[in-house]
């Protein structure tokens, strides 16, 4: 169970991924789109195939940070609504309310997790076929 001085530190965490990546994300944009001050027509046929690996890759990281970012609301909203920390797993399986929650070590590296790693495993298991 989660205090309000874990509660805080998580918040804090948030915060900090939430701005990282909101930078990256504008980086990347600026980037993978060009910023238009400059000419990005490639000179040489191997500089295209580079160019255009370079922006998919660029576009690619950025629907997955577009995704973390999501996460990060979602647990935010949580916070909100005090069930921040509660596997959702866990808690669709009816296991008892003393063991749903995430470990607060789960949290410390990944705040916006949903699952504690036993779901997650589960989830990734039943996923990657």
């Amino acid at each position: 169970m989660l205090n309000k001085k874990d509660l805080e530190l998580f918040k804090e965490l948030l915060s900090v991924q939430e701005a990282r990546i909101r930078g990256d994300v504008q980086t990347l944009t600026s980037g993978a789109l060009g910023s238009g001050n400059e000419s990005r027509t490639p000179t040489h046929m191997a500089e295209l195939g580079t160019e255009t690996y370079e922006q998919d890759f660029s576009l690619r990281v950025m629907e997955s940070d577009q995704e973390v970012l999501k996460e990060i609301r979602a647990a935010q909203k949580r916070m909100e609504e005090g069930t921040y920390g509660i596997c959702e797993g866990c808690e669709d399986a009816g296991r008892p309310p003393s063991k749903r929650w995430i470990p607060k070590t789960r949290l410390k590296v990944i705040p916006h997790a949903r699952y504690c790693v036993s779901c997650a495993e589960k989830l990734e298991r039943q996923f990657s076929y």
